[in-house]
């Protein structure tokens, strides 16, 4: 019963999601947004029970065994706790049960999100830009005929983004376009080809049980 109850479920949900589909009745509508709504909210609780109770225990250990870096697991614990402590009385933007102020900084999550989360982010995505360039530069190694085509258009498509060089040469954007609307549109339709016929098959298997992975144990 432990293990037939799960999949009987998952067949019915399954089922019910995909008539939804192809009945447009209100009806069929309405209980379809209703259950994915109730399960959606079922899958975040659990979620933010597991993720928090996984962050805190990773970096518990890591102090408790004082691994390498273990210093910053401190930080991470005190803005974890604080962060929940002035979303839970300062609310999102100042109307909590907790209205403070000093100086510019406010006490609620939307001040923490613009002044900290924003600059934090951005910082992240600058430094992205350097390891994209080194991913780059082991990648476009002319080491065959494919390779060299990707030098290629990779060498067109960057130099057309570059002002100067598009000023000099005019044809050289619409040469870009055209490799990224052609070729690259049809790699990319012939990659969500693939990836629908995985996820097809693979709703396939756990629909019928044939998967049963998800249940957990052996």
């Amino acid at each position: 019963m432990k293990v037939r109850f799960p999949l009987i479920l998952c067949l019915l949900m399954g089922i019910i999601g995909m008539v939804a589909y192809y009945i447009p009745h209100r009806i069929v509508q309405n209980f379809d947004n209703e259950l994915r709504n109730t399960a959606l909210r079922i899958i975040f609780a659990f979620s933010l029970v597991l993720g928090v109770g996984s962050i805190i225990r990773h970096h518990w250990e890591k102090i408790k065994r004082k691994r390498e870096f273990w210093e910053y697991s401190y930080v991470t614990l005190i803005s974890l706790f604080l962060t929940a402590f002035i979303g839970l009385f300062g609310g999102i933007d100042g109307k909590g049960l907790i209205k403070m102020q000093i100086g510019k900084f406010s006490f609620d999550i939307h001040t923490i999100y613009v002044n900290m989360a924003i600059p934090l982010g951005a910082t992240m995505f600058s430094l992205l830009a350097y390891f994209m360039a080194s991913a780059a530069y082991r990648a476009f190694r002319a080491r065959n005929f494919e390779a060299i085509l990707l030098l290629i258009a990779a060498f067109i498509v960057m130099l057309a983004s570059v002002p100067p060089v598009a000023r000099l040469i005019p044809k050289l954007p619409y040469i870009s376009e055209w490799i990224l609307d052609v070729p690259n549109t049809a790699a990319k339709r012939g990659m969500l080809f693939g990836i629908t016929l995985g996820v097809l098959s693979t709703s396939l298997k756990i629909l019928l049980g044939i998967e049963r992975g998800w249940l957990g144990g052996k």
